[in-house]
């Protein structure tokens, strides 16, 4: 599933028998200043050009769209002062469906399609089908003016087909169309319910693209699937069921969804049958300014219509989350500073720690956000995790003053909890680390990860304490979950530490190794590099265990291997004793 557009020039032909000299030469200036890099800016692909004409791959419909509009326009300029006879014109046609891949190129009814609107379209006009239309409408300002059904060559079926009305002035917005059964006009601003004090989303129905009633029940349990994954989230505003399906088959403007349910995002999608699988497409979007955050695409075999269900829900739940959660940081830094409240400053730190930025400065950030609201729960923990992450990453150890803070900030945490999975977790870690109560912090997580399992940091912390515990299975299992959850999580790098540790101990040093330097390639510290030494050293590789000795010790001077009962606080002490013996055959001081 992809968005094509395919474009060729008005007239080609005359204008190169007039003077082929001059149309090859302005046919390639406004290439490179204007064609090009407007597709490359709106993440297009070209997959193939021709002398009049390319064709090119989008990922989304709505980039697929802006880049098309903002040629037209740039050509459109550029023609301001030129003979109209002289004049380099675009036809374009867009289209949303399947294609087939081979090498560099794509092939089937999607491109077909996509190069049958771009022969109906104007010079310096856009054609779109209605499949590109439905993506489209109420998410970009564009005016359309409805074509209606077209018979297209060597298309078996007509198609709905929609004329994009670019000119040169910056259109407004589609009007919306109403329906036999369209809800009553938009409310006063009076009526429009306020935002929530935290990131909030509405999951639209799926739109059924496939015209097989049975895809309707299985796209409808879907987002009734993800709706409720979402609600898990204590950190989320999630609109019911009920409220997001009174949009259901309608024409819908994605800014009054998000006016109308008083919500900042919309998630929205499509299902489309294809034989025995089913391909099902994802976006995020921004309500305010119809800008996407997220878009993906999931394939699945309907052999098991209640596992896929639950698979899709699963990713885009994992996919996303972390989305919303950069888009509050983003919104939060917008903001000016005199206006910051608890939940800002909860975000900016949040954003210094997802950038592995100053720890102490993350921290500071946090305190702020307890100052603010001293029962912030989200807050407190993160407040004792800071604590630990500056232990574990410099490898040496807190004083008590420093230890007795994180502690404290973690017991608040978990009895302001009210059943966060988040603050569960995280403060559960907190408590085994720091506070060495392992059998607490093992609770405090299982109950995480029965209130949420799609939450990546759940897995994260139930790794770490698995591997505290002694039970390197089972921490293994979970920092997979955790990265399968969140593949571009900041965390997924210390997670491959704990792998590395595991592998430690299970006496995999080949895999230990590995591990460890995926974790050094994107961050240079005490920890990752002590989870290399002692899985080299025991390997068997002399030279690369001097030097990250040599790495380790120019970075954190003041390391120790006695530390290890602190850095490295495994629950037997055998498992300590291995670490401490490892880090000493490596070189470094007692």
């Amino acid at each position: 599933m992809a968005a094509v557009v395919a474009a060729d020039v008005a007239g080609y032909s005359r204008l190169m028998g007039n003077d082929e000299e001059r149309t090859l030469s302005a046919l390639k200036s406004v290439r490179a200043t204007l064609v090009d890099p407007v597709i490359a800016g709106h993440r297009g692909r070209i997959v193939k050009t021709s002398g009049d004409g390319m064709l090119v791959e989008f990922a989304s419909a709505v980039d697929a769209a802006r880049c098309a509009v903002e040629i037209q326009r740039g050509m459109a300029a550029e023609n301001a002062t030129v003979p109209r006879d002289l004049r380099i014109e675009f036809r374009i046609g867009i289209h949303v469906g399947d294609i087939i891949i081979d090498d560099d190129d794509i092939f089937g009814d999607g491109v077909n399609i996509a190069a049958r609107l771009e022969g109906m379209a104007e010079p310096g006009g856009i054609c779109i089908s209605d499949d590109a239309h439905r993506q489209i409408r109420g998410k970009v300002d564009i005016d359309f003016g409805d074509l209606g059904s077209q018979a297209l060559k060597n298309i078996a079926e007509p198609m709905r087909v929609w004329q994009v009305r670019v000119g040169g002035e910056p259109a407004s917005a589609p009007p919306r169309t109403a329906a036999p059964d369209a809800r009553s006009p938009e409310p006063p601003p009076s009526a429009l319910p306020p935002l929530p004090d935290k990131p909030s989303i509405a999951v639209l129905p799926f739109d059924n693209m496939s015209g097989d009633r049975e895809q309707e029940y299985f796209a409808d349990g879907m987002v009734e699937e993800i709706i409720t994954a979402l609600s898990r989230f204590k950190s989320l505003f999630v609109i019911a069921r009920n409220s997001s399906f009174a949009y259901k088959g309608k024409a819908v403007d994605i800014k009054q969804v998000g006016r109308e349910l008083g919500v900042r995002y919309v998630l929205e999608g499509s299902v489309r049958k294809v034989g025995q699988k089913v391909r099902i497409t994802g976006q995020l979007i921004e309500a305010a300014t119809g800008n996407h955050i997220w878009a993906d695409r999931f394939d699945g075999d309907l052999a098991d219509v209640f596992g896929l269900q639950d698979q899709v829900a699963t990713s885009v739940v994992g996919l996303i989350a972390p989305r919303l959660e950069q888009a509050e940081i983003e919104r939060a830094r917008r903001k000016p500073t005199e206006k910051l409240d608890s939940y800002d400053f909860y975000l900016r730190g949040a954003a210094l720690l997802h950038q592995w930025s100053s720890l102490k400065d993350a921290q500071a950030f946090f305190e702020k956000a307890i100052a603010h609201d001293p029962e912030h729960a989200a807050a407190h923990a993160m407040g004792g995790w800071m604590w630990m992450a500056r232990q574990a990453i410099n490898g040496l150890p807190l004083d008590a003053g420093q230890r007795t803070e994180a502690i404290r900030h973690a017991r608040l945490a978990a009895r302001l909890a009210d059943e966060d999975a988040f603050v569960l977790a995280t403060a559960g870690h907190v408590m085994a680390y720091l506070a060495h109560e392992y059998d607490l912090g093992v609770a405090m997580i299982e109950q995480a990860a029965g209130l949420n399992p799609n939450l990546a940091i759940v897995w994260f912390s139930r790794g770490w304490v698995a591997l505290m515990c002694d039970e390197t299975e089972r921490a293994i299992e979970s920092f997979d979950r955790m990265i399968r959850l969140s593949p571009l999580d900041p965390l997924r790098i210390s997670a491959w530490n704990g792998t590395s540790h595991a592998f430690f101990s299970l006496g995999r040093y080949e895999e230990g190794c590995a591990a460890a330097l995926k974790s050094i390639q994107f961050n240079v510290n005490a920890h990752s590099l002590g989870a290399f030494i002692i899985n080299a050293v025991r390997a068997g590789r002399p030279g690369e265990t001097q030097r990250a000795v040599g790495r380790l010790l120019k970075i954190a001077p003041g390391f120790r291997t006695s530390h290890v009962t602190e850095a490295y606080p495994v629950r037997r002490a055998h498992r300590r004793d291995e670490i401490a013996a490892a880090l000493r055959d490596a070189g470094l001081p007692d």
